[in-house]
């Protein structure tokens, strides 16, 4: 139990908070906010969450403001049980950790941090489940290895109760400007200079806590924990470093995987395997080609997924991305997170972005040719009015605003 202790302040301290790393560092920065995925997940028992999202996107610190949120609402603080799978080493410690606890505690809210850290952990955590050990629990797996964790919840399918997945992701425009201080949905706001002073920043630090919060030192720590998380996933980091920098060079236009993988000088079905891994680390995201429906074998584009993440392979790379390049990945982003699903289209003309029912092109100034009546132009200064509006309730009147 001493390890619990020591995990789970909350149990002996009244002043718990103070005690805790995390939320130290939380209430030390100077924009700070509550996570609204905290809302999403479920707290029912039986339920199995699973918390995805990239390396230092504040997963651990969301997980620490839960359960301070729980106690506040008069949870017990002793049915509240916190641990770090990497401080266990290994799978037999991972096991007794959960007989310890299943032995000891009849019900309540078990957070898992760090899980991935332990090979085979699901295979021990199902066994559990399959047991009953667990049925008046509500259990919370997270883990910083984003592409081991990504698709262990189809192998838990009838296990999971009323469990969610809870992708936690670098914050959106709308969502930047909310940390901000200011409402998204203030009419007067959305096309005004400090909408663009704002976006201007968006573009420069992304949606990560600790670039919002002008953390310097997050680059280079962004690269030594994709380079660990590679490593560990038995690849080869030069190989994944020189696909980037190939991206970079061709940025935006699309390419097909042959001519890419003649580029780096490995196999096609290599090349497949790293675009793989990094779009299941949620660094990249493949953008396939669409018209009347989508093909696979057509070229394909590649966006990056956040400013911040941007900047970190620049800087491994040593490449610059244009501004507009830049723009382009934003709103294919912004339009996956609001739909769900992103397209581009080329023919006699290059459609950027197609996502629901919108056509997008993104441009740095104003365009030098006319596009179909259904396509709609972006340049710089619609971006940041277009982005709020994208998430808001007018939708529809997007095209007549812009």
């Amino acid at each position: 139990m001493w390890i619990l202790r020591c995990h789970n302040p909350w149990w002996s301290k009244e002043r718990w908070e103070e005690a805790d790393k995390h939320l130290r560092d939380w209430s030390a920065q100077k924009i700070r906010w509550v996570p609204k995925w905290i809302e999403h997940v479920s707290l029912k028992p039986f339920s199995l969450n699973f918390i995805i999202g990239p390396r230092q996107v504040g997963k651990t610190t969301g997980i620490k403001l839960l359960i301070k949120t729980l106690i506040e609402k008069g949870t017990d603080p002793e049915k509240i049980i916190y641990f770090n799978a990497e401080a266990l080493g290994n799978l037999d410690n991972f096991r007794r950790m959960l007989k310890l606890i299943a032995e000891n505690f009849d019900e309540g809210f078990l957070f898992i941090d760090e899980i991935t850290a332990i090979t085979h952990w699901e295979k021990i955590l199902k066994s559990f489940i399959d047991l009953g050990r667990f049925e008046n629990f509500v259990i919370f797996c997270s883990g910083s290895s984003t592409a081991n964790l990504l698709r262990i919840p189809e192998s838990f399918m009838g296990r999971r109760g009323s469990g969610k997945d809870v992708y936690v992701l670098p914050l959106s425009f709308p969502e930047f400007v909310e940390v901000h201080g200011i409402s998204p949905k203030k009419k007067s706001f959305l096309y005004s200079e400090d909408a663009e002073r704002l976006f201007e920043k968006y573009v420069s630090t992304g949606g990560f806590p600790r670039t919002i919060n002008s953390d310097a030192t997050f680059f280079d720590d962004f690269i030594r924990e994709l380079k660990s998380e590679i490593r560990n996933m038995k690849k080869s980091f030069p190989t994944c470093s020189a696909l980037i920098s190939h991206l970079f060079d061709i940025a935006p236009s699309p390419i097909s995987y042959l001519s890419l993988s003649q580029k780096i000088g490995i196999s096609k079905p290599t090349l497949e395997e790293y675009v793989e891994m990094l779009e299941d680390m949620l660094v990249l995201k493949i953008v396939y080609w669409k018209n009347h429906a989508m093909i696979f074998r057509k070229e394909k584009k590649f966006m990056l997924r956040d400013p911040a993440i941007v900047k970190s392979l620049s800087l491994l790379t040593g490449k610059e991305v244009r501004k507009d390049f830049l723009y382009e990945w934003i709103v294919q982003e912004h339009l996956l997170r609001r739909f769900g699903e992103i397209y581009y289209y080329r023919n006699r003309y290059e459609i950027d972005c197609i996502a629901g029912d919108l056509r997008i092109e993104v441009k740095a100034g104003k365009p030098h040719r006319k596009y179909p009546k259904n396509v709609l132009v972006l340049d710089e200064e619609d971006l940041p009015g277009f982005l709020i509006e994208l998430f808001g309730k007018n939708r529809n009147q997007i095209s007549k605003n812009i």
